[in-house]
């Protein structure tokens, strides 16, 4: 069985370095600097509008929708904010050193405007069932938006993204989560990683089960908690070295442009390196341009598209230029990121170091733990939506069921399978769902113009 993963790990290895990683770098950010421009930079500018959005504003108990716009934004959040932000920050720093948050800064902040493009067409073409409930997506934008464009190759493309979407599902919202939880549950306290995987398993499947009203109730309440908690003891460490966050800086921005080489345990990377990990780990944290936030967003109460597309433009902000960028802050200022330790120990180790001072070293690992587990959890069962709606676009509803067992199954198994096996499969198939979704987008930009001028001159007659 070694011997098969082994085999398997080489294949999938040799796809991330040689083209995988290398459409994300030719795609992603400049479809992101299209779209900024294309729309003036309005994730920025409308940013003031888009939180009034979120905290109630316009919120209309008889619009159509299953959930309001802050839990679709929770839910959306849940499934971003999770090991990306605590073990893919680190993982970042780890081989592409400082500078690689830099690009990862990019990536976030190009990330609010294809956030707020998929979003906007997924509520656009989303499906409204008889009784009520909602099904969207890139899948259904891709097949009834690109239909007059691409004829029946739409379908194969909308079908193509469905299918991966139920890939990214087993791994960047599944196995990822459940390793690192299991990662850390064995590192800071032995307890073994089969028992963790059985229990995470039990839990998830009894939450799944009960949908996106469920999954949105659970995800409400634990993404403000996690997210509190995690960015007040980060804001302490951060305070307890501020003198030293102009250098820190500085380090982040001239590595950005310059790699770094190897130093002691660290592993040395050329620019081309750092430019790939802060990319990839980026597009991991905030999923934008991915198009699986789209799928949340979708079932959002409201009549107007550009409306949510604007409150899923909050997402990377949140989840990458604030919540990344603590945990950066916390390895680099520590010095952390020179500790030779690899994923979640380094940052279990800058919370430790952090926290020296007050006699409170012991407290880092509970903090990540506590965070990681958290943030991890939520992920899983948000992603499991994401999976349920491709499940049911591709072969209907009466296959939900044995889809969450599987989903179970792939639970435990990331559970217990080592750390790189894991990651390398997760940003394999991010690809298959990130390059289709930018290309569709970017045929239906056009439409999503048409929405934006639409809606600002009606909020103007308001």
């Amino acid at each position: 069985m070694q011997g098969i993963l082994d085999v398997a790990d080489r294949i999938i290895v040799g796809y991330n370095e040689y083209v995988g990683g290398y459409l994300l770098l030719a795609v992603l950010i400049p479809t992101g600097l299209f779209f900024a421009f294309k729309f003036r930079f309005l994730h920025v500018t409308k940013l003031k509008h888009s939180i009034a959005v979120i905290r109630g504003k316009y919120d209309k108990a008889e619009d159509t929708g299953d959930i309001n716009h802050f839990r679709a934004l929770t839910t959306a959040l849940s499934a971003t904010i999770g090991t990306g932000n605590i073990v893919g920050v680190a993982l970042a720093i780890y081989f592409g050193g400082p500078g690689s948050i830099f690009w990862m800064w990019v990536t976030g902040f190009l990330g609010m405007i294809l956030k707020f493009v998929e979003c906007t067409l997924s509520f656009l073409f989303r499906k409204v069932h008889e009784d009520g409930s909602i099904s969207g997506g890139p899948m259904y934008y891709m097949e009834l938006g690109l239909k007059s464009k691409l004829g029946s190759f739409a379908k194969v493309m909308a079908v193509v993204f469905a299918g991966a979407t139920i890939l990214c599902s087993m791994g960047t919202g599944n196995m990822a989560q459940s390793n690192s939880i299991a990662d850390v549950l064995r590192s800071n306290y032995g307890i073994p990683v089969v028992a963790t995987g059985i229990v995470i398993t039990s839990l998830v499947l009894l939450v799944i089960v009960g949908g996106i009203k469920r999954i949105a109730e659970v995800t409400a309440r634990l993404v403000p908690f996690m997210a509190v908690m995690y960015f007040a003891s980060a804001i302490l460490v951060i305070l307890m070295s501020i003198d030293k966050i102009p250098a820190a800086f500085y380090l982040i921005f001239t590595n950005a442009f310059t790699g770094t080489a190897a130093a002691g345990g660290f592993i040395g990377s050329a620019f081309i390196m750092t430019l790939r990990f802060g990319v990839a780990r980026g597009l991991f944290s905030n999923e934008a341009g991915q198009g699986s936030a789209a799928i949340a967003h979708a079932a959002a109460k409201t009549k107007y598209p550009v409306r949510e597309g604007l409150v899923a433009s909050v997402g990377p902000l949140v989840d990458t230029l604030i919540i990344c960028s603590l945990t950066a802050l916390v390895i680099i200022l520590t010095g952390a990121w020179t500790s030779g330790v690899k994923g979640v120990g380094m940052t279990v180790e800058g919370f430790a170091r952090g926290l020296t001072p007050l006699g409170l070293s012991d407290i880092g690992q509970h903090i990540v733990a506590g965070g990681l587990i958290l943030f991890a959890f939520s992920t899983i069962i948000s992603w499991s939506y994401y999976g349920n709606r491709a499940v049911e676009y591709l072969i209907g509803e009466k296959y939900l069921k044995v889809y969450q067992l599987v989903f179970g199954l792939f639970v435990f198994l990331g559970s217990i399978w080592g750390i790189d096996l894991v990651w390398h499969f997760v940003d394999m198939v991010i690809t298959f769902m990130t390059i289709p979704n930018l290309i569709a987008i970017i045929l239906l930009s056009s439409i999503v113009k048409k929405e934006v001028q639409k809606y600002f001159a009606m909020m103007k007659g308001i």
